[in-house]
């Protein structure tokens, strides 16, 4: 084999750490934003928190003309001003930011002293309310009330073990022939003994707790009525969840007006009775961690003039700038190691306020291109809601499909509808009788509106609901209907059976 030298010619895209930096801002939720910046003013010498009022900084702001609902409309307002989140001492050093640098590297080989990412903070930097609140577990509920309860010390052996096999909804994992039998022969407990342990621990707040089928969580509560209240109609309860549960389930009325031999209106009050039950009495004991989310955007109408305001929420990120002190501090001719340090800290926070700038500005030109195209749906609703898909934002601003799929992803808009995911307002699209298109988000719209007003007694099943569509001049297939009636967390026809309207 003879070894030898070639020449090639070749072309390929490589991404410099400047953009690497601005695409992995551009994805960050607010939270994870905030954090980033934190850790970079923590971290970077050279930058600053700006303290002082918003007035003081340039909103980013469009106006949509309202056009008396013209679909061809156009935005009336001035062209997208530029985020001026820094001061004019910022714009000087963004003048002096030099050419891209090696594309053969990463931005953390060029600056050592880069800040941590968003996901790898300590403990130490969570906030004041998530490092010293504590939750109650339905297990430690239980063991508190058994603390306070007088029993054997093979009673109490028995209740920790059965506390320690419920789960978060209240209900009993293990059967007690297996808890029984867990014990040592020597200990002599008879299964009866679980059993009464069992039922002292039903009584335990939550009533209910420890039940091992929906039935008999439901009779521990309907028990709980004292004899003033023992009505027929909670007599007619128990009837019915001990012996026709079942029945009860499927909705079958007329098998359980034949069965029970009640009349329709007594069974009309024990049902309520039974709805007015928690078939989960565990589940309020330790709810599910909070979450909050923070809008990026904030969508107002100008009742005045007719136009819709979008603009930047000021209080999605701190607001930074270099410090001109440390900057001052920078010589060039000085090769030495605390100079070459103050240098790449410069750069990184000139880049990382560009970055920041550039993530707002995206940001702003996507969501005034999402408010401009679903106009319909702030005036009128989700059923004015136009067919919308990341090609079409894409080439409205000039960027790639990739780069709207970041901006738009865990970031949120306020309008006067509610908080939506910018992600919500795009849709795919069903084709009309007359040849137009109509949103998916709109014809879920269509759908829960059909069943709200649908009669109690007869609902609707989605065969029905297809036809009225039809009506409407919306051709939809019946299993697609389904699929939305799912999405919208909707069951079917015969589970939304009811004896009232």
């Amino acid at each position: 084999m003879k070894l030898s030298l070639q020449l090639k010619l070749g072309q390929q895209l490589t991404m410099t750490p400047q953009l690497q930096q601005a695409i992995r801002l551009l994805q960050l939720s607010t939270l994870d934003l905030q954090q980033e910046i934190h850790e970079a003013l923590e971290s970077n010498p050279m930058l600053e928190l700006i303290e002082g009022s918003d007035d003081e900084e340039a909103s980013l702001h469009s106006d949509i003309e309202n056009n008396d609902g013209d679909k061809n409309s156009e935005l009336t307002s001035s062209q997208l001003q530029e985020n001026a989140s820094a001061d004019s001492d910022v714009s000087d050093w963004r003048e002096q930011i030099p050419d891209e640098l090696a594309v053969d590297s990463s931005w953390e080989d060029i600056y050592p002293t880069s800040y941590r990412s968003a996901t790898s903070f300590d403990t130490d930097s969570l906030d004041f309310e998530s490092r010293n609140t504590a939750v109650d577990t339905l297990q430690d509920h239980l063991r508190w009330q058994l603390n306070l309860t007088p029993m054997s010390e093979q009673d109490r052996s028995i209740a920790l073990t059965i506390v320690d096999a419920i789960d978060t909804n209240g209900m009993l994992t293990v059967d007690i022939e297996s808890i029984h039998s867990g014990f040592y022969p020597d200990a002599e407990i008879e299964l009866d003994e679980v059993l009464a342990v069992l039922h002292r621990i039903q009584q335990f707040d939550p009533v209910g707790v420890g039940y091992r089928d929906l039935a008999e969580c439901l009779l521990i509560q309907l028990g709980q009525f004292e004899e003033a209240q023992e009505t027929s109609a909670v007599l007619n309860a128990r009837l019915i969840v001990s012996e026709h549960i079942a029945l009860l389930g499927n909705r079958d009325y007329a098998k359980l007006l034949r069965r029970t031999r009640l009349k329709e209106a007594e069974l009309r009050d024990a049902i309520k009775i039974i709805e007015s039950l928690d078939p989960r009495p565990g589940a309020n004991i330790s709810p599910p961690a909070t979450s909050y989310i923070v809008p990026d955007v904030i969508v107002t109408k100008q009742a005045d003039i007719g136009k819709w305001k979008i603009e930047l929420n000021p209080d999605t990120a701190p607001k930074i700038r270099i410090n001109d002190s440390y900057a001052s501090l920078v010589k060039r001719a000085d090769s030495s190691a605390e100079n070459n340090y103050l240098k790449d800290n410069l750069q990184e926070a000139r880049w990382f306020i560009k970055s920041l700038q550039s993530r707002n500005e995206t940001l702003m030109k996507v969501s005034t291109r999402i408010v401009e195209h679903q106009r319909g749906f702030l005036e009128y609703g989700e059923e004015a809601m136009k067919p919308l898909v990341l090609r079409d934002i894409a080439e409205a601003v000039g960027m790639h499909e990739s780069t709207i799929s970041r901006v738009t992803t865990q970031k949120y808009m306020h309008t006067p509808r509610g908080i939506f995911e910018l992600k919500y307002f795009f849709s795919s699209h069903v084709s009309t009788k007359d040849g137009g298109e109509c949103s998916s988000t709109a014809i879920r719209a269509i759908i829960k509106k059909l069943i709200a007003a649908e009669n109690a007694r007869k609902p609707l099943s989605d065969s029905k609901i297809t036809q009225l569509l039809d009506e409407k001049g919306i051709n939809v297939a019946r299993r697609t209907i389904a699929k939305y009636r799912e999405s919208l967390s909707i069951p079917p026809s015969n589970e939304r059976k009811r004896l009232i309207d």
